[in-house]
């Protein structure tokens, strides 16, 4: 059976958008995602400027910078006033500062960053917690997306949405605006590195952007694989991600209930130490489940008593057909069907074609493989080969929606598609 005949492509895209921006600390130096400012010569001198202004001056100066961007930002005088407070070490050798002052400041080491201006690739899709306004027969649903901006610079972008009772898939408008989240406690001891941020309540979910807080994910927060995770009747969703500092990797996990709330912790163990590990939706046998790659080439099926340490797994798959030749690896958590667990499996064939395929895994025994598709179900079609990375389709999580499973993939690494799968005919295929 062709993909053709498996899969059912809908007219809905998400393209990025250049217009989103965020207000990140600007850096004197010669990188400008640093974080705080180093060169300590620079900044003196700009605050002395700043200094010199008259209080006429420097309340004409702040307006313009207030009338120039007030409508791109939420709270602006208060994240000009929160940068000069960021800075307060720097800042401590010239006095006190009006607070005109110290807002005039706080502009001088911002910058807008268009966190999507590249890309906005690589969704996976769960139901949203709060199902109100679900159409009949159908529900509401929140994508994460990874999002690229200057210098590639990965982070972890939302949209809610809605799917109606036949499969048909709706995207809300993206807000204009979008923040970053405070970052409310860091947490030591065991859980070293782990991260609490909040956002408002009364930010739409588009507006927000968890970008990239520790040194481990200073280059990027990438493809998150969110899942609902049914801990006996409690919903918790949770997604494993790869953080990325330019060196070096490792696996990393989001949990949260509300998406107004999250919490980033590392993961530990010898699986931590590669990419694209997907959570299992419940305990399988009173234990963590995770699908994982763990050599470059194959997949591994990885158990743990504990969400956050993970060790060897066994090997489950290798690559078996010519699509895939390269390597294999996961499209996001398995989906519960009464047949056993759906796995979404990416392939890698010649001139580095991405592929997307799928298996079918023992429902009591996920070792067991039951079917696998000898053909992928997506692979780039003559219209989807063009873009950033070239010949690439990947998702990083579907989910059941009745008799379809709901299937939003990326294009070249640059934007969104959005496509059904019937299950019975898919289940014929493997």
């Amino acid at each position: 059976m062709s993909n053709a005949t498996l899969l059912h492509r809908q007219p809905l895209y998400l393209r990025p958008d250049p217009a989103r921006v965020l207000a990140r600390p600007f850096n004197t130096s010669a990188e400008p995602r640093d974080r705080t400012p180093t060169d300590t010569s620079r900044v003196r001198h700009i605050v002395s400027r700043v200094l010199s202004l008259d209080p006429a001056s420097a309340e004409h100066q702040l307006s313009l910078v207030v009338e120039h961007f007030q409508g791109r930002h939420r709270h602006l005088e208060a994240t000009l006033e929160a940068r000069a407070d960021a800075m307060e070490a720097e800042l401590a050798a010239h006095g006190t500062f009006s607070s005109t002052q110290r807002k005039l400041i706080g502009a001088y080491f911002l910058h807008e960053y268009s966190f999507e201006a590249v890309a906005l690739f690589n969704p996976s899709i769960v139901t949203h917690p709060d199902q109100a306004d679900a159409p009949p027969g159908g529900r509401r649903v929140i994508l994460s997306l990874r999002a690229i901006g200057e210098g590639h610079v990965s982070s972890l972008t939302f949209r809610s949405g809605s799917i109606a009772a036949d499969g048909t898939v709706a995207v809300d408008p993206a807000a204009r605006l979008a923040s970053i989240p405070p970052v409310q406690r860091r947490l030591a001891g065991e859980l070293a590195d782990c991260i609490e941020v909040e956002f408002e309540r009364d930010e739409d979910i588009s507006e927000r952007v968890i970008f990239p807080i520790t040194e481990a994910q200073s280059n990027g927060i990438e493809d998150a694989r969110f899942v609902e995770f049914d801990d006996h009747g409690r919903k918790i969703f949770y997604a494993t991600y790869t953080a990325y500092n330019g060196c070096a990797i490792r696996s990393e996990l989001i949990e949260t209930e509300d998406f107004l709330r999250f919490r980033l912790t590392p993961l530990k163990g010898s699986a931590a130490r590669n990419k694209g590990m997907a959570l299992f939706p419940k305990r399988l046998d009173g234990q963590y489940a995770m699908i994982g790659r763990q050599d470059n080439e194959n997949l591994y099926l990885i158990r743990s008593d504990d969400l956050y340490s993970w060790g060897e797994g066994v090997a489950l798959l290798e690559p078996q057909f010519p699509w895939e030749f390269v390597q294999i690896g996961n499209c996001g958590s398995p989906i519960e069907l009464e047949e056993g667990w759906l796995l979404l499996t990416h392939g890698v064939g010649a001139v580095r074609q991405y592929s997307i395929g799928a298996v079918l895994l023992d429902k009591k025994d996920p070792s067991r493989v039951l079917g696998r598709s000898k053909q992928p179900l997506v692979r780039p079609e003559l219209s989807e080969r063009e873009g950033y990375v070239p010949n690439v389709v990947y998702t990083c999580g579907a989910m059941r929606h009745h008799d379809r499973i709901i299937l939003p993939y990326a294009v070249c690494d640059t934007f969104c598609n959005f496509a059904t799968v019937d299950i019975a005919a898919l289940l014929r295929a493997m």
